[in-house]
């Protein structure tokens, strides 16, 4: 067995459990394993029914007889109700609005049942409790640690859906975590990173997850699986972006001259935060591999002047081995409104240059500048416009992102 075996391979399965894993995602043993408690029962939550007290929130093992359906007798709430029994007493429990209980469950069955402890007239009971089936093993202790009182014992609630129990992945899990495959699964995270962070094993992260000893573990497993999901989200980042600047890219050479002669037509002067934006910017569309940066700033902190400058230098730069022609840039916007206010921003910067402009939303397409106008735009189709982009006639689209993913 190891961490990638399928898990039907390792358990025999009806078809609601195979239906009810493959909604949850569980494929493999790891999958398994990595299916934790949503909460825990404490030894200490575990009582007789001799011991219960009104206020108690009590979890009991015992006999389930006496089921049936009626209504509650003022307000004639449909409910379904029965009789608790263990070795030290008998206590009724409550079920409002859930008559169907009294047919799930059979009479004489060994049950778990989990609430707190009311009192009225007729003596305790339980009222709307959660109810589990459950085996003489899983009472005894059986289940737990050999040679440990059940007294001193608690358990795992596990997620459930329709077809499995948390009943079933407490016995599947644990039957896996006794196997001696167990202790050979291999530690994703190396050694020397668990010691650095102080981050439990493997081994002793599942075995602290799903049988807690005490809630230091609990929590020491806790924090090992958390590390564990932000350590590969990050390695497959670095990943991504090894392999994204192994990819080639249009260098693009911009000269400082025509960049501060641009930037003179802007109303206001750059910042020095513009100013420090857009060197690092050029800097890095200036190599052979594709830039990865994200510019972020306050409404009206400039933005859109610092993206200006980028896409000028891109307009301005041939097509290697070309000494005519543009590169192209698109430059995309949340609504249609945002996108036409940067059209006519855009038109502003670049007007009086030799390079169009483009603008595609869902209800039109337009360009700068127009042949009867030089200084205005004009609608045109959107199947013109694409071809005027896709032959390098307007070098600067300015669109929304869902017509770029569209379109």
């Amino acid at each position: 067995m190891e961490l990638d075996s399928q898990v039907e391979d390792i358990f025999r399965l009806v078809l609601p459990q195979q239906k009810a894993l493959e909604r949850l995602g569980i494929h493999t043993v790891k999958d398994l394993l990595y299916h934790f408690p949503n909460r825990y029962v404490e030894a200490s939550d575990i009582k007789t029914i001799s011991s219960l007290t009104k206020g108690n929130s009590a979890t009991i093992f015992g006999t389930l007889t006496k089921l049936k359906t009626g209504k509650a007798f003022r307000k004639k709430i449909p409910l379904a109700e029965g009789t608790l029994e263990d070795d030290t007493g008998k206590i009724r429990v409550v079920w409002f609005h859930q008559p169907y209980i009294a047919k799930t469950f059979e009479n004489g069955g060994f049950v778990k049942i989990t609430g707190k402890v009311g009192e009225n007239k007729r003596g305790l009971y339980f009222s709307n409790p959660e109810i589990a089936r459950a085996d003489i093993a899983e009472a005894s202790g059986s289940l737990f640690k050999k040679g440990v009182p059940r007294s001193k014992q608690g358990f795992s609630i596990y997620p459930e859906t329709r077809g499995i129990t948390s009943r079933w992945f407490m016995h599947a899990i644990r039957k896996v975590l006794a196997t001696p495959e167990f202790k050979s699964f291999k530690d994703p995270i190396p050694k020397e990173i668990l010691a650095k962070y102080n981050l439990p094993d493997l081994e002793s992260a599942l075995l602290y997850m799903h049988s807690p000893e005490k809630s230091a573990h609990q929590r020491a497993a806790e924090k090992r699986f958390s590390f564990e999901e932000i350590f590969f989200i990050q390695l497959s980042r670095l990943k991504t972006k090894k392999e994204y600047k192994e990819n080639k890219a249009w260098t693009i050479k911009s000269k400082t001259n025509d960049i501060e002669t641009f930037k003179k037509r802007f109303p206001f002067p750059f910042t020095n935060a513009q100013e420090r934006a857009t060197e690092q910017i050029l800097a890095d569309i200036g190599k052979d591999h594709p830039m990865a940066r994200l510019l972020e700033g306050d409404v009206g902190s400039g933005k859109t002047a610092v993206a200006a400058v980028a896409v000028y230098a891109v307009a301005n730069t041939r097509p290697e081995g070309q000494d005519f022609g543009h590169l192209s840039t698109a430059y995309m916007a949340p609504t249609e409104i945002l996108a036409r206010q940067h059209f006519l921003s855009f038109i502003s910067f670049f007007k009086n240059s030799p390079v169009s402009i483009g603008l595609i939303t869902g209800s039109e397409c337009r360009k700068f500048p127009s042949k009867l106008d030089p200084l205005g735009h004009t609608k045109i189709s959107r199947t013109q416009l694409l071809k005027w982009v896709a032959n390098g006639e307007i070098p600067v689209l300015v669109g929304t992102h869902a017509r770029a993913k569209n379109g």
